[in-house]
């Protein structure tokens, strides 16, 4: 799910849609209006699953889709090689999410542990392993 918004209102560190893909904005520049045109902004990305660097230029005033980030809880039921089985807390819906890379959250992962995790564009990602 997304939302169009203006790209002049999005700053560093927002989130939008490149390709189809959501990314967390790491620089953003604006040029002035010219004589023959309208202000651009340069978008520089890095998508949230993928971690490829994405960029884009467009007028300022134009429509971007914005990604709905939902930040949730749930409980790690197992762990297989790649994969991770998770239970929502509040659903109580058992899913199966990617393993995060990063290896200080890789690390802290075991059964009946607590993570939030974000669900964007019908993905799921790790963000942090609580307590």
């Amino acid at each position: 799910m997304s939302k169009p918004v203006d790209l002049g209102s999005l700053k560093e560190g927002s989130y939008i849609i490149i390709d189809n893909e959501a990314c967390r904005i790491v620089s953003y520049d604006k040029s002035k209006p010219g004589k023959h045109g309208s202000a651009k902004a340069r978008v520089v990305a890095i998508g949230l699953f993928d971690n490829v660097k994405r960029s884009m230029v467009s007028p300022v005033d134009s429509m971007v889709q914005v990604p709905i980030v939902e930040k949730r809880g749930g409980q790690i039921i197992s762990i297989m090689p790649d994969k991770v089985q998770i239970m929502d807390l509040e659903t109580f819906e058992v899913f199966e999410a990617p393993k995060p890379e990063e290896p200080e959250i890789r690390e802290k992962l075991s059964p009946g542990n607590e993570v939030e995790y974000w669900k964007v564009l019908g993905k799921s990602k790790i963000m942090r392993v609580k307590g």
